[in-house]
C-alpha cells in the first residue's frame, strides 16, 4: 500500500506544492489525486477524506486523514525517518521546525499580493509596504538558519529539508512578481527553481489544466527566471524512436519532437508534462541520451 495525497492546481495551488514536495523530494511514493480550485472538484473530492477542507490532504496507507502541510510533514517524518525530511542534527532540526512554522503561520501580506503562478513571470508588481516587510523578514531567518547551522549548501539547514520545501512557494512568489531580495535571497531562490523535483512539479502544472481568471494580473512580462527547458514541441503521430511510453511502458500514442528527432508516450499529459521541461524527467532523459 501507499499513500494517496489530494491536491488542486498545479500551477497555483502553493500547499499542494508543498505537500506533494514532501512526498518526491525524499523518495516516498504516493498517489495524487487533483482537483481544480475554485470549482466543486475539490470539495466533492474531499467528501472522500473526512473531515479534511483543504488541499493537499494526505490519507495513509492505514487510512489515517491528515489535513495540513505540517502535520503531512511530521507524520511522515515519524514513519520514514531515514528520508532525511527534517535535518538529524537536534539544533539544525530545531531550526529548520521554527522557520517552517512561521512560513506556515505568516507572511500573509506576500501571499495574498502575489499569489503562486508558476505560468508567469512580471518584469514588476509595485509591491506595498507590507510585501517589502515580509521580504525583509524572509532575508532574516534564511540568513539566520544558514548561519546557525552553518549550512555549506544552497538550503536552509543543510541538506534539503521540510524547512526548504515549505518555503518553495514563496520563491516562486520572488520569481514570478521578480519581487526585491538580496542577492542572497536570490540564491536560495534560483536553488528552488533548478531542483528536479520542484522542476516536475512545474512542468506538470504547465500543462495542468486551464488558466485561472483568479491568478491573472496585467503586469508585463517576462522570461520565466529558472532553468530554460530543452526546445521540446508536441507533435502529431506515433512515428517514435521508442515503441514504450518511458514513464508507464504502455504502447506510444502521442509524440514530441526534440533537436529533430521524435520521441512517443502513452497519453498527453506524458507528452505535455516533458515537452514543458524535459530534462526534470529522468526516465526520458535515459531515454534521450541513449
Amino acid at each position: 500500500m501507499t499513500y494517496d495525497l489530494v491536491i488542486g492546481d498545479r500551477a497555483y495551488s502553493s500547499w499542494s506544492l508543498r505537500g506533494w514536495l514532501f512526498f518526491d523530494a525524499f523518495g516516498i511514493p504516493v498517489r495524487t489525486h487533483s482537483a481544480r480550485l475554485y470549482t466543486d472538484e475539490l470539495p466533492t473530492l474531499l467528501h472522500q477524506y473526512h473531515p479534511a477542507r483543504t488541499a493537499p490532504t494526505m490519507r495513509t496507507p492505514e487510512g489515517a486523514v491528515v489535513p495540513e502541510t505540517i502535520a503531512i510533514a511530521e507524520e511522515l517524518a515519524t514513519r520514514h525517518p531515514d528520508t532525511g525530511l527534517w535535518p538529524t542534527d537536534p539544533k539544525a532540526r530545531a531550526i529548520a521546525r521554527a522557520v517552517s512554522a512561521e512560513m506556515h503561520a505568516g507572511f500573509t501580506s506576500l501571499r495574498s499580493h502575489c499569489p503562486m503562478n508558476l505560468r508567469v513571470s512580471y518584469t514588476d508588481c509595485t509591491p506595498p509596504d507590507a510585501v517589502l516587510a515580509d521580504l525583509a523578514r524572509l532575508d532574516t531567518i534564511w540568513s539566520w538558519a544558514r548561519a546557525e547551522t552553518g549550512s555549506t549548501t544552497p538550503w536552509l539547514c543543510g541538506a534539503y529539508s521540510v524547512a526548504d520545501a515549505m518555503f518553495a512557494p514563496v520563491a516562486t512568489r520572488i520569481a514570478t512578481y521578480n519581487l526585491p531580495v538580496t542577492p542572497a535571497a536570490m540564491d536560495y531562490v534560483m536553488a528552488h527553481l533548478a531542483h528536479p523535483s520542484f522542476r516536475r512539479w512545474r512542468a506538470m502544472g504547465m500543462v495542468d489544466g486551464a488558466d485561472q481568471d483568479f491568478y491573472r494580473r496585467d503586469y508585463p512580462r517576462r522570461d520565466w527566471p529558472g532553468p530554460k527547458p530543452l526546445p521540446a514541441r508536441a507533435i502529431e503521430g506515433t512515428d517514435t524512436e521508442n515503441t514504450a511510453c518511458p514513464y508507464s511502458g504502455k504502447p506510444v500514442t502521442h509524440a514530441l519532437a526534440l533537436n529533430g528527432r521524435r520521441f512517443g508516450f502513452c497519453n498527453a499529459f506524458c507528452r505535455d508534462k516533458t515537452a514543458a521541461d524535459p530534462e526534470a524527467w529522468p526516465q526520458f532523459m535515459a531515454l534521450y541520451q541513449s
